[in-house]
C-alpha cells in the first residue's frame, strides 16, 4: 500500500470519530513503492492531513519543536546528516519543556535501508 492511501485510511478513520475522537496526531511516512518518492504528513485528532516536503512535527512540545526544525533543517541530507539533524532538534525542543519526555526514537528511511536509533535526554 502506498503511504498516501494509508494516510487516507487513518484520516478517514479520525474523521469517523470527529465527536468522540482517539487523542492522537499520527505522522505518516514512507517511500512510493513505484517511484520511490517520499511522503510524509501530519495529522490532527479528526485527521485533517498537512502533507509536507520537508518535515513534521507533533506532541506536547510542537511550537518549540518547529523553531528549532526551521532552524537547522536543510535540502538533501545524506542520511546520516538527516539523522544528526532529526537528533539535535528534538533533544533541543526536549530540553525546552519539562512534560515532553526524555528523549526520542528516531528513524530514517532511505530507499535501501531504515536507521532506528534511541535518544536518551535528561532524566531530572
Amino acid at each position: 500500500m502506498k503511504p498516501e492511501t494509508f494516510a487516507h485510511v487513518v484520516s478517514n478513520v479520525l474523521y469517523e470519530k470527529r465527536f468522540g475522537p482517539y487523542y492522537a496526531e499520527p505522522v505518516v511516512a514512507g517511500l512510493d513503492p513505484v517511484t520511490g518518492e517520499p511522503f510524509i504528513t501530519g495529522m490532527d485528532l479528526i485527521g485533517a492531513m498537512a502533507p509536507t516536503t520537508n518535515f513534521v512535527v507533533c506532541g506536547n512540545n510542537e511550537e518549540s519543536l518547529f523553531g528549532v526544525c526551521e532552524s537547522m533543517y536543510k535540502e538533501n541530507l545524506e542520511p546520516e546528516e538527516l539523522f544528526e539533524v532529526i537528533a539535535q532538534c528534538l533533544l533541543a525542543g526536549v530540553n525546552r519543556d519539562c512534560l515532553s519526555g526524555w528523549g526520542g526514537v528516531v528513524h530514517v528511511i532511505s530507499k535501501d535501508k531504515l536507521i532506528t536509533r534511541t535518544l536518551k535526554g535528561r532524566m531530572d
